[in-house]
């Protein structure tokens, strides 16, 4: 299985999980395990977050697994930050928010979406490497994401600008399937946003929002023919997908429209793209006169969608429209939406429009709100890169010395980090690939062994560029035998590199232990001594000086009767 059949083969499954039964979802979720565990052993950084991505995805969307997406986007957003991919970061950030709007915390929802759109803001044009497509795409699933979320919440708005960013990164390169993602997403947001207008008496534009609904409904019927979704082949699109089919009826309620939508209504997507059809089908009914199956269709969705959480608003319109329905308010004309006659209003009706006019304004809080904290997210990040900076080796991307006294002093002081392993690591024959390759060939050795040294290592302990080809490793919390161990896997993973990446170079490692009340400067000395130690026993090797005043000893790397938990 190549590479890119494993992407193919995890976007085919979360087209289809999303439309599909809930005991076919479960068979999809093992299966993008399976793949993403095929991926994470072969550990291409980009791969890997796209199927912990798919991994998580299929979990949102697939009712009770909901909590287990959990530990996979916080695994995603360590792994994309830990490889600087801002795109599938800011993707994470996105679906955390709309994890967070399923446990009903729209709050925290709408601060992972200002983080998400921050990262999205300053990310680079494109990566080179990646190629321009590819980039595009990562960029657009992550706008997409957050225009989720931003859509569940109602701030349609800001969602708006969003699905055009998403539009514009992928309009020169996208296939049939991101057309006919983009165009259903635009179908819903409109329907949604019409329905919201409504209910604040603005019933010219939301017939406008539904008209534009269901002329992007008919230009998806081409791309959808050629798309990843689920379909029957020769059946055009609006009898297949809920929401396309309520576009029509909500531009135009008649009876042309009720067939279809009984087919469609309860069957198999999103909650809150069922209501969309439910209401589409109650108002074709109430326009044909049978305002009694009407009611009884919004009551039996009120019901179902009870304990659905993932579209506050949506929820709020099915409510609103079973009110209407219930008032007596009767259908305006059947090429508009639906707009109550002139009538004396009740005490509780106009309590109702006022509180809808209250709910109104708070969207532009809700607006000014992302935007204040998506400002935030980018100036403590462009802050916290001036710092980083200021704390990294610019070659390696590692920690630099300055960095490194200042976790050195912090570790000395903490009680829990004893006892800590201090290591000064040197590169065996380097000096040879300078003088015989060049400057610029020493620098990739220099990025290459960095990278496999801290890659080795456990996710606490520190690698550090002290200085030319010198490193200093930090163990917290590990003994001489543990940190022997694993400095040991170190020294030998450097070692197994193929030799046009490393020119052959081995590790010199000198190691010892923290005394107590010891100074940063003495115990670097010691394990100066000890990795000076190792040099003169050939290289590639571990010294280590355990006792106060006591000798350094060194262990070659491949010496068979080498045991790293009893070496001292």
């Amino acid at each position: 299985m190549s590479d890119a059949w494993l992407l193919g083969r995890a976007r085919e499954l979360i087209a289809a999980v999303q439309r599909t039964e809930r005991s076919e979802q479960l068979k999809v979720i093992e299966t993008l395990d399976e793949l993403l565990d095929e991926t994470q052993r072969r550990g291409e950084p980009v791969l890997v977050a796209q199927l912990l991505r798919a991994a998580a995805l299929a979990r949102l969307v697939t009712r009770g697994m909901v909590d287990e997406a959990e530990q996979l986007l916080d695994e995603m957003l360590a792994h994309t930050k830990r490889h600087g991919l801002a795109l599938l970061r800011a993707d994470a950030h996105a679906l955390r928010g709309r994890r967070l709007v399923l446990a009903g915390q729209e709050d925290a929802a709408l601060t992972e979406i200002a983080r998400a759109l921050a990262l999205l803001d300053d990310a680079p044009s494109a990566d080179l490497q990646m190629g321009r497509r590819a980039w595009d795409r990562l960029l657009s699933s992550a706008l997409n994401d957050c225009w989720i979320v931003l859509n569940q919440l109602g701030v349609y708005e800001a969602a708006e600008e969003v699905i055009t960013r998403a539009h514009q990164a992928i309009r020169d390169s996208a296939g049939p399937h991101e057309i006919t993602l983009q165009l259903m997403n635009r179908v819903k947001m409109l329907l949604g946003w019409g329905l919201r207008l409504e209910r604040v008496g603005r019933y010219d534009e939301a017939g406008e929002k539904f008209r534009t609904a269901a002329s992007m409904a008919i230009a998806v019927e081409a791309p959808f023919a050629e798309s990843l979704f689920p379909r029957e082949a020769g059946v055009p699109a609006v009898d297949q997908v809920g929401v396309l089919a309520a576009s029509l009826a909500f531009a135009a309620p008649n009876s042309a429209h009720i067939d279809r939508l009984r087919r469609l209504h309860g069957t198999q997507g999103y909650p809150h793209e069922n209501i969309l059809v439910t209401i589409a089908l109650s108002r074709c009914l109430e326009v044909d006169g049978l305002r009694d199956e009407a009611l009884d269709v919004l009551l039996e969705a009120r019901h179902t969608q009870a304990e659905d959480n993932s579209q506050p608003s949506m929820r709020l319109n099915l409510v609103r429209e079973l009110a209407r329905l219930g008032d007596g308010e009767q259908g305006g004309d059947a090429k508009s939406s639906v707009e109550p006659e002139s009538k004396p209003t009740s005490p509780l009706a106009d309590y109702a429009a006022t509180l809808e006019a209250e709910l109104w304004s708070l969207r532009e809080s809700q607006i000014a709100t992302l935007d204040t904290r998506r400002e935030h997210e980018r100036l403590s990040a462009e802050h916290g890169a001036i710092t980083q900076q200021a704390l990294q080796d610019p070659l390696t991307g590692l920690p630099n010395r300055r960095a490194l006294d200042e976790r050195l002093r912090s570790l000395a002081a903490s009680a829990m980090a004893q006892p800590l392993a201090v290591a000064l690591v040197d590169l065996d024959g380097f000096k040879d690939v300078n003088d015989q390759h060049s400057h610029a060939e020493g620098d990739d050795v220099l990025r290459v062994v960095a990278s496999t040294l801290r890659d080795a290592l456990r996710g606490d302990d520190l690698v550090a560029r002290y200085g030319g080809d010198e490193f200093i490793v930090l163990l917290p919390g590990a003994p001489l035998s543990a940190a022997t161990q694993a400095l040991n896997r170190s020294v030998k993973a450097v070692a197994s590199l193929p030799h046009h990446l490393s020119h052959g170079v081995t590790l010199s490692v000198g190691l010892v232990s923290l005394r107590p009340q010891e100074r940063a400067e003495e115990v670097l000395s010691r394990a100066d001594a000890a990795m000076y130690q190792a040099k003169r026993g050939g290289g590639n090797q571990i010294a280590s000086s355990p006792q106060p005043g006591g000798e350094p000893e060194e262990q070659p790397v491949d010496d068979p009767t080498f045991d790293a938990g009893e070496h001292t």
